[in-house]
């Protein structure tokens, strides 16, 4: 990192001691709008998630954005991700943006720059990325990341039922896609302390990955709690000795329980104290 910011994994280190690990992701969908009484349009998203920024980005690690649901609103769509960043992130909150970005060459430097990129309107503490154009053409990304003090989470081990045609396919040499993505990652944090900034996205609810080398020095993002079926104590089991830098996130257990702030706010806090003591307990 050539600049004055501190790494994001010593930030996210610091942030997951203080506030416990847990991520809430912000996702401004339709059903999620119409269950809150709010109309799906620009004035409903900025309801929603000033709403959620309020309750919990002063309590919880991380907020993660899922930029889809702002962006199908066009630019007035992106301006309130823009605020809602802002506000996150002055609440004390590290904000992912999972905009699952992945391109080539002076794409993905473009892409790198307008999320990563310190003084960029949606600037974030990290990015979701693809690597399935060849982990290289991360590259624009990682350095874009390592001279903003950013992060990445780079896709490897998805939850989805389709990922798994390309994340398990075996490479000529013997090892799949995914822990190949593991194996460039676990290099990126080579020496970092106390935790790297380039982490990896690992679904919760894929069961026992013991046959993968989970301990790459970095976050893993794991989607899954709540609503798609695994729990905090499924944790330990899952992600092994790998377990305390996991990053586990919730988006509909906690959103279901808005508008209501206090509703939200116990949510985000009930989902906290259950990951706390099942990594207590691991």
């Amino acid at each position: 990192m050539t600049g004055t910011t501190e790494p994001f994994g010593a930030r996210l280190r610091r942030a997951m001691d203080e506030r416990g690990p847990l991520c809430v992701g912000v996702d401004p969908h339709a059903s999620l709008l119409a269950e809150w009484g709010l109309n799906d349009d620009v004035a409903g998203l900025e309801r929603f998630s000033r709403t959620v920024v309020e309750a919990v980005a002063d309590r919880v690690a991380v907020l993660k954005p899922q930029s889809a649901f702002f962006e199908r609103f066009g630019s007035r769509g992106v301006a309130v991700l823009e605020k809602s960043v802002e506000e996150a992130r002055a609440a004390g909150a590290l904000v992912v943006m999972d905009a699952k970005r992945g391109d080539i060459g002076s794409t993905m430097a473009a892409y790198a720059e307008s999320f990563l990129s310190e003084g960029a309107p949606l600037f974030s503490d990290a990015l979701t990325v693809s690597p399935y154009l060849g982990y290289g053409s991360l590259k624009p990304a990682v350095d874009m990341a390592r001279e903003s003090g950013a992060g990445l989470f780079v896709l490897a081990l998805t939850s989805n039922p389709e990922g798994g045609e390309v994340q398990h396919a075996v490479r000529a040499d013997g090892r799949s896609v995914a822990a190949t993505v593991l194996a460039h990652l676990a290099a990126e944090n080579a020496g970092e302390d106390p935790l790297g900034s380039f982490g990896a996205v690992v679904g919760a609810t894929l069961g026992d990955l013991s046959s993968y080398d989970l301990g790459i020095n970095g976050p893993l993002l794991a989607p899954g709690i709540g609503a798609q079926g695994a729990t905090p104590a499924d944790l330990p089991r899952v992600f092994g000795t790998a377990v305390r830098d996991v990053v586990p996130n919730v988006s509909r257990g906690v959103l279901r329980h808005g508008p209501d702030v206090a509703a939200l706010r116990t949510a985000a806090d009930r989902f906290a104290q259950e990951i706390r003591t099942a990594l207590a307990a691991a």
